[in-house]
Parts: structure tokens; sequence; C-alpha cells
């Protein structure tokens, strides 16, 4: 199954991809049969659309994309992205963009109730509709080329931090069991998952059905969990069946709330190892994976928020910068491989 997983990587490291400019586009999706969706789009284009910095704040970097740029013509994978709770489109802003660079159409949705702008408690506790949502994304995609460019319908997958994680792989086959995540909560009180047992509603009981229902895309070939949580809930049986490439990242060391090994670390306990790759990321914590802070960040954020500074530490001494590229290099040369990319990419750069 990664047989190519190092020519790939060697071939990114190489820098042999023809990179385009990254168009950019934001638009909310609206349908009779599901949730209004605020979502982002970054893709491959030419076009001199109005250069920005997309995500950039008095604490947090931001990427350089051209605004409503014309989008390039040919076929290009699509990669789903699913942000953590309370978090927002911008987390991995910086994962977007460099994955353009590749050729790839990334797009990622605001998730109603666990997102930065919108935290109404009843959407939260409508914890299944997460996947619901880029299922919902996916479709639209797949209808409007318009929007970002043709969709290679045959190389799709799917990214997730954090909740994000849980997300996409409840989309490769993951079913999660409200009882067994709360059962095993009363061993783990103190983890900050299962402090959202109530604010997610797993304890609704009119939910549990919903929430403990099959979620699985057939369309999405391939997945991405970075740092996950809520994995502990997810069935043996369940995890044991999945069949497509699943690359499993995660924080050097356990947390005391969020445990890498007891979160990562469950899926590799029941994931075929044929289908699975897994590596912690030397330096960092479970926010590494989240955009770049400005120097005095981590003093701003403290200031309205006591104790949040936190998300702008990573460990050893090693750069946000540099864990982000590590983790570039691994996620690029994984999907390229599971979804049979740079050759293709390397026949269109030769036609040119």
């Amino acid at each position: 199954m990664f047989r190519y997983y190092t020519c790939a990587l060697l071939l990114i490291l190489l820098s042999c991809h023809v990179q385009a400019d990254t168009g950019f586009r934001q638009l909310t999706l609206h349908s009779q049969s599901t949730r209004p969706l605020n979502v982002t789009i970054w893709y491959p284009s030419h076009s001199t659309g109005q250069l920005e910095t997309a995500g950039e704040n008095a604490a947090f970097y931001g990427e350089s994309v051209r605004r409503d740029a014309v989008p390039q013509p040919e076929p290009h994978p699509l990669i789903l992205l699913s942000h953590g709770y309370g978090g927002s489109w911008r987390n991995l802003n910086w994962l977007a963009v460099a994955l353009v660079k590749q050729g790839y159409i990334v797009a990622a949705p605001d998730h109603p109730g666990t997102t930065t702008q919108n935290s109404d408690p009843s959407a939260a506790k409508q914890l299944w509709l997460r996947p619901q949502d880029i299922n919902h994304l996916l479709d639209a995609l797949l209808a409007n080329a318009e929007w970002a460019g043709k969709v290679d319908s045959k190389r799709i997958a799917a990214i997730g931090h954090s909740l994000g994680g849980w997300t996409v792989m409840e989309l490769v086959g993951a079913r999660f069991s409200s009882s067994l995540f709360i059962d095993d909560c009363q061993h783990h009180p103190l983890f900050s998952d299962c402090k959202l047992i109530e604010t997610l509603g797993i304890n609704t009981t009119t939910h549990q059905a919903l929430l403990d229902a099959p979620r699985i895309n057939s369309h999405i070939k391939a997945a991405v969990s970075l740092d996950l949580g809520l994995a502990r809930g997810f069935t043996p049986a369940s995890l044991v069946n999945i069949n497509v490439p699943v690359l499993v990242l995660s924080a050097e060391q356990d947390s005391i709330e969020l445990p890498a090994s007891l979160e990562s670390g469950y899926l590799t306990q029941h994931i075929p190892t044929r289908w699975m790759q897994f590596t912690p990321i030397i330096g960092a914590t479970h926010f590494s994976f989240m955009q770049r802070c400005k120097p005095a960040a981590a003093a701003l954020i403290d200031k309205y928020s006591p104790g949040d500074g936190i998300i702008c530490s990573d460990q050893g001494g090693r750069s946000r910068e540099a864990i982000h590229q590590e983790i570039i290099a691994r996620v690029t040369a994984f999907l390229a491989a599971s979804l049979d990319w740079p050759a293709g990419e390397m026949r269109s750069a030769s036609a040119h």
C-alpha cells in the first residue's frame, strides 16, 4: 500500500511539483436538508486575484493567498479539513496553503456549535452533524467547479485536528459508541474530552442513536488524524475493519488532559497495520498543530482568556515552524502515496 512513500517524500522535498498561486474563497452553503455552513476553500490558481494575508491577527500569523482568484481548469485532488473544538479554518490554514502548492484543492467548514464564531449550546450537542458537515461540503464541491476548480472524485482525503480528527475518522469507518466512551470516562474524569460529555450531548439519550450510527463516506480514500480526541469511544471492531490508508500523527508526549498514548495510541492498537502509519511529532504539543503564534501572542491571549496562552507553547526548544515543516512533509508524502497523486501531477507538469 505504501511502497511509493519514500519516493513521494523525496519528490516533495526536492520541490518537483509545479507550484501555483493559492486561490482563496469563502462562502456559505445553504440547503433544506442540512444546516448552513460557512466554508473556506483554498485552490490552485494562476490568476491575479486580490493578494492578502488570510488568517492574520494580533496573535497569529496568516498565509499569503489570492482572494477569489480564478481556479485552474484541470481536475485536482480534494482534501477536506475539520477543525478542533472551539477552532476554525484558521487553525489549519498553514497546512491548507502547503497542500495547494502540491496541487490539491482544500476545503474546510466551520462546524456550528464547536467553532470560534458559533458556540451555540444546542448545535454543539449535535455532534453527529460534524461528519455530515464534511459530506455536505464534499457534495457541494463535486457539483460546482466554479468555486475552486474541478475535483478529481477518485482522489479525496480528509484531515482533522483534535475533535476534527474524531470527525474524519468517522468518515472512514470508525464508529462511535456513546456508552463505551461514557464508561471509559469513569476511569479518566480529568481528561479534557471527558469534561465535554455534557457539552457535546454524548449523554443525551435522544441523541445517542444518531451519534452511534455509522457515518462512513466511500468517496474518502484516506484520512489523517492530528492528535485526535474522543478516540476511546470508537469501537475496536469498527477500527479493525477500516480499509483505507490512515496517517496518525500525535504530540510527542502525553499531556495530563489529553494523553496521546490513550487517544492516537488507541487507534494504533486496533487499526490494521497494513492500513496505518503512526508517528509522534517531536517537540509537538496538542496545540502545535495549530497556526504559528506571534512573539507576544501568549501574553496577549492570557490577557483576554487567562491560561489559554498555553496554545503557543511547544516542547524542547523546537520551533512551531520546524514542527509544521515536518508535518507538511509527512502529510504530503502520505497523501501522494495514498491517492497516487505525484505521478499524475508530474505527467501534468511535463505536458506544459
